[in-house]
């Protein structure tokens, strides 16, 4: 009902709106992408591989109804073969899964050693007016300030292992901005996940120093009242920025059993076309990690970032000429005497075809062991 309902609403009033106009159409936009992604899992090439494809087709659709009024509509279609895929519904149940607060993912077909998804991972409309927008949908509200680690994503939290998922989630959500002046801006929003839990907050952004500024508070995930704030901007040629949010459960608002996260991050890029990032964070209460599945769940809130007291991340980047370009990433975890390691080249085949090759090594003490895992992946990516 949830569904019918939603996509209802969202469908009629573009739709309501466009046929009203007694000028010509409006514009319309369709660009997306296609992809095969090959990758291959095993904790040692003496054990077993596991092997699964992934063909990812993105569709991106957008009418401008007039100046004012924009409608998108995004839709992700999976097809999953391999290994994985023959383990039955625990797995394409899981892909199935649609955290939002309608189900807009569908397992079209399931077989036993193949299953195809749709999702509709974006569907919204959006009114501008002079200082003001509003946006109502599933959309992705990004209120952070960090390349790896986002306390101020409340609404949003990603991972940065789902490398194939540039777009990262959104929420069903509504999304109200004001603009006092070119440098600042006033923001509520609110969504409903699947579990009927709601997210509220406000957040101000403003420029003073340099350096771009915000402030947030609200209401996360019916349970923890959140405050935090951002900041970005450059020291010479070197960019910096930081974030930290503070949750506070309700139930116990008066004592100290609250969630902080706080991280700070910098970048530079170098004349040789070379780059460097790095970021450190800290947590209080980091999340218990059981199993390496958790770095690549996109269930996981704001508040379940850290896997370790202190985390820190690099990267350095060099461009060979402009199609071709070498990374290696690493992550450390001290409370799990662990560590992530991921090199990968990336490789411009033509004006619209990409070939990536990754890695990505886990190590780390889980459940009072020592575990490691290697996962390689091969892409082919064709854009339109």
């Amino acid at each position: 009902m949830k569904k019918i309902f939603f996509l209802s609403v969202l469908l009629f009033f573009p739709g309501a709106i466009l046929f009203s106009q007694e000028e010509k159409p409006k514009k319309t936009a369709l660009n997306g992408y296609l992809t095969t992604l090959q990758s291959a899992m095993f904790e040692s090439l003496s054990d077993n591989i596991i092997y699964e494809n992934l063909l990812h087709n993105r569709l991106n659709f957008t009418v401008y109804l007039n100046p004012h009024i924009t409608f998108e509509a995004d839709i992700r279609n999976r097809l999953f073969m391999g290994d994985l895929a023959k383990t039955g519904a625990v797995y394409s149940d899981m892909i199935g899964q649609d955290p939002g607060f309608t189900d807009l993912s569908w397992n079209i077909v399931t077989e036993n050693s193949f299953f195809f998804n749709t999702t509709l991972d974006r569907i919204w409309l959006d009114l501008n007016y002079n200082k003001f927008q509003v946006r109502i949908g599933r959309q992705r509200i990004n209120w952070g300030q960090t390349f790896v680690w986002n306390p101020n994503d409340i609404f949003n939290a990603y991972s940065f292992f789902d490398f194939d998922y540039i777009e990262r989630p959104g929420s069903d959500a509504v999304r109200f901005q004001y603009y006092p002046s070119s440098s600042s801006a006033a923001e509520i929003a609110a969504k409903v996940d699947s579990d009927d839990d709601v997210t509220a907050a406000a957040l101000y952004r403003f420029s003073k120093w340099g350096y771009d500024i915000q402030f947030l508070a609200g209401y996360s995930n019916s349970s923890d009242i959140v405050a935090g704030m951002g900041w970005s901007g450059s020291i010479g040629s070197l960019s910096v920025r930081g974030e930290g949010s503070w949750f506070q459960p309700v139930e116990s608002f008066s004592d100290t059993t609250g969630t902080g996260l706080f991280t700070i991050g910098a970048d530079k890029v170098f004349k040789n076309n070379s780059s460097v990032q790095l970021q450190i964070m800290y947590c209080n209460k980091p999340l218990e990690l059981n199993s390496f599945t958790s770095f690549y769940t996109g269930n996981l809130s704001s508040k379940d970032l850290a896997f370790s007291e202190f985390s820190a991340f690099g990267q350095y980047s060099f461009q060979v000429n402009p199609l071709v370009t070498l990374s290696l990433s690493a992550m450390w975890f001290p409370d799990l005497k662990g560590y992530f390691a991921g090199p990968s080249i990336d490789c411009s085949l033509t004006e619209n075809i990409d070939f990536a090759l990754l890695w990505q090594h886990f190590d780390a003490i889980m459940g009072g062991s020592r575990t490691s895992i290697n996962i390689g992946f091969l892409r082919l990516k064709y854009s339109f």
